[in-house]
């Protein structure tokens, strides 16, 4: 902390004030918060430094939705997330911190135009539905579910970068608000507290790093208060491009740094 500028500390209590925003409002936004700790800190220490934060605002989202989960898709998942988690930490022993500033970077870039392409799904799904009549498709099924969780558990061990790829398979999945929140919340709360042992194993989560994240812990409460009474009344179509085209910016910068 003695090496931070007070604009760098400032950044980083935005993006802690972000990660509860994005819990409690607009899953996976806190994409942009990864990419600001990766370019603020060294990328490798960023992950244990956002981890306990990130925990913190899961905490929140489950007191706010925990009646809204769906347990046997949370079930179906857990094994393959495991598996994801294992990969990514044989990944994170050996990788240094320009390996992880670049995989942090790709895999932003990966999720943003994921998401892109998933939208431009999800709107031309709706024009033949309504042309056709047909009820809207629903996802699933054994091979996505472990698709997703493997690639979910990677992502999020290496760059607490699993919330994209969730949000892909639940939305897929077709649960809605509240079921979509409250489902997330329990299952990042379950899997980001499972990586804590594997993170201070990596050496990324010690006394430095748990100093830094009390003090960062203080605005994710307000974060998560604001995403609250903003749930209701969010633009989702804007919000969600201005997240893309934060999370590419993060992603762009993170790759050329």
């Amino acid at each position: 902390m003695d090496t931070l500028t007070l604009w760098q500390l400032a950044a980083l209590a935005a993006a802690s004030a972000l990660v509860g925003f994005s819990k409690s409002a607009v899953s996976g936004a806190n994409t942009i918060s990864l990419a600001v700790f990766a370019a603020v800190l060294p990328a490798r220490e960023s992950t244990g430094v956002l981890l306990p934060i990130l925990i913190a605002g899961d905490v929140l989202a489950v007191l706010i939705y925990r009646r809204h989960a769906h347990w046997p898709t949370l079930l179906r998942l857990f094994p393959a997330v495991a598996a994801g988690v294992v990969a990514g930490t044989a990944f994170m022993m050996w990788a240094d911190d320009a390996a992880v500033r670049t995989s942090i970077g790709a895999i932003l870039l990966v999720m943003a135009g994921i998401t892109i392409w998933r939208r431009r799904l999800a709107v031309t799904g709706r024009e033949a539905t309504e042309e056709s009549g047909a009820p809207p498709m629903r996802g699933g099924g054994r091979f996505k579910a472990r698709s997703y969780g493997v690639l979910g558990g990677f992502t999020t061990m290496v760059a607490n970068a699993g919330g994209p790829v969730m949000s892909l398979y639940l939305l897929s999945a077709g649960f809605r608000k509240l079921g979509f929140l409250g489902t997330s919340a329990w299952f990042f709360l379950i899997v980001n507290t499972s990586k804590v042992p594997f993170s201070v194993g990596l050496g990324l989560i010690d006394a430095q790093s748990l100093l830094l994240d009390a003090c960062m812990l203080l605005f994710v409460l307000p974060g998560a208060y604001i995403g609250r009474k903003c749930v209701d009344r969010i633009n989702q179509k804007l919000f969600e491009q201005l997240v893309i085209g934060a999370t590419v910016l993060g992603g762009l910068q993170l790759l050329l740094r």
